[in-house]
């Protein structure tokens, strides 16, 4: 877990570097790309952060429908959607995260997929977590075997979508930012983790919206 905290020292940093309300200069520009080689990481669209919910994401509507737009067109790469379950039996201050949210935790229907989303939750689609980063998950990494690239969308965008694009970041995988497929607990934190993915573009980052990656995967890319 070092390196989840040292990514928060960077983030830190990086919003020192980072400036506006978009990405930051240098974010890579769309172009075609081949969805054979990435895997659409779909981090978290569970109830608890439905607005109105207990980790309300109130652009979670609109996030889950951009991505269903990727999920449905005709060239879609493969996918897998997480969803975070409380570790059943914590170390360290996991410990501490299950006494203090047992209540929200132990609701199962707030654990399970939103409903708008649910019908792509299908076996060999599904992975459960119990970390903040999906790239943890065996079966992520299983199925990044052949893979060059994450494509990122889903929720929390400063906590579990933040700690998944370190770890991808880390192990040396290209990660697409799809971000108006990402949700935060507001406006501002979804632009304050747009704008530390847009530092790491283009070595490591590409960021784009759901339209642009459909375009690209689909040989429509043009000049932006």
């Amino acid at each position: 877990m070092g390196r989840h905290l040292a990514a928060a020292v960077l983030a830190m940093v990086m919003l020192l570097v980072c400036a506006g309300p978009g990405t930051c200069e240098g974010a890579a520009r769309p172009g075609s790309r081949n969805a054979a080689e990435d895997l659409l990481l779909i981090v978290d669209f569970q109830n608890v952060y439905l607005p109105g919910s207990y980790w309300s994401c109130p652009g979670m509507p609109d996030a889950m429908r951009n991505t269903l737009a990727v999920l449905s067109a005709p060239n879609a790469p493969d996918y897998l959607m997480t969803a975070f379950i409380a570790p059943e039996e914590p170390e360290g201050r996991w410990a501490l995260y299950n006494e203090e949210y047992s209540g929200i935790n132990g609701d199962a229907f707030l654990s399970e997929f939103a409903e708008e989303i649910r019908p792509y939750a299908t076996d060999g689609h599904m992975v459960f977590k119990s970390v903040y980063s999906s790239m943890e998950c065996e079966e992520v990494q299983a199925a990044m075997e052949g893979k060059k690239a994450v494509v990122l969308t889903g929720v929390v965008a400063e906590c579990c979508v933040l700690a998944t694009l370190m770890d991808a970041i880390d192990m040396g995988y290209e990660v697409v930012y799809l971000y108006d497929g990402i949700a935060g607990t507001s406006e501002k934190d979804e632009q304050m983790i747009l704008r530390l993915a847009g530092y790491f573009a283009p070595v490591h980052v590409t960021v784009m919206s759901c339209a642009e990656y459909i375009a690209a995967i689909s040989g429509d890319a043009g000049d932006p």
